[in-house]
């Protein structure tokens, strides 16, 4: 694999040594978000399901009046779908896809808190081993004695994006 992919995503980091995110569980995993792309957290919604759709975004929710697209990056990252637990949650975020800025829902399985990670305790995702794409991921950030993942949304949201209804675009 070549240096570039290698390297944390300095896009993540943009010169900080710290980041504040917002960690949740998906899968048995402990996965986190910048807190500043968190716009709310929701118990869970009624969802409409989009008849065509991909299964990442099959389905819609009601945000405040607004329809948005409910993600669940689990099968981004080919893990099996499953049923919501009392703990489950919707993670709205804000992201910026293709120059405008769009509403989407995160299902998990659990959130957990805002914290702050260290760049310093930030690796690039392992090029072998991984049971998921490495460019959906932009590091990995040992905490303790886990590992923290940081998707890479934009990445994951692009490669879902070829369907119109995959993230509300208005093409």
């Amino acid at each position: 694999m070549n240096e570039a992919v290698r390297k944390i995503s300095e896009d993540l980091w943009d010169g900080r040594d710290e980041l504040e995110v917002l960690t949740f569980d998906i899968a048995g995993e402990m996965f986190a978000l910048e807190a500043f792309i968190v716009q709310e957290i929701l118990d869970l919604l009624p969802e409409t399901v989009v008849p065509g759709a991909k299964a990442f975004v099959g389905s819609v929710i009601n945000f405040r009046g607004k329809v948005i697209p409910l993600a669940d990056i689990r099968l981004a990252f080919g893990m099996e779908a499953t049923k919501p637990t009392i703990d489950s949650r919707i993670i709205v975020i804000e992201l910026d896809i293709d120059g405008e800025p769009v509403l989407a829902g995160i299902r998990t399985d659990k959130v957990h808190e805002v914290t702050t990670l260290l760049r310093a305790a930030g690796e690039p995702p392992p090029s072998v081993g991984m049971r998921w794409r490495p460019d959906f991921i932009d590091c990995l950030v040992k905490r303790g004695t886990e590992f923290i993942i940081i998707p890479n949304l934009q990445a994951i949201f692009s490669a879902q994006h070829d369907h119109p209804a995959a993230v509300g675009s208005h093409s």
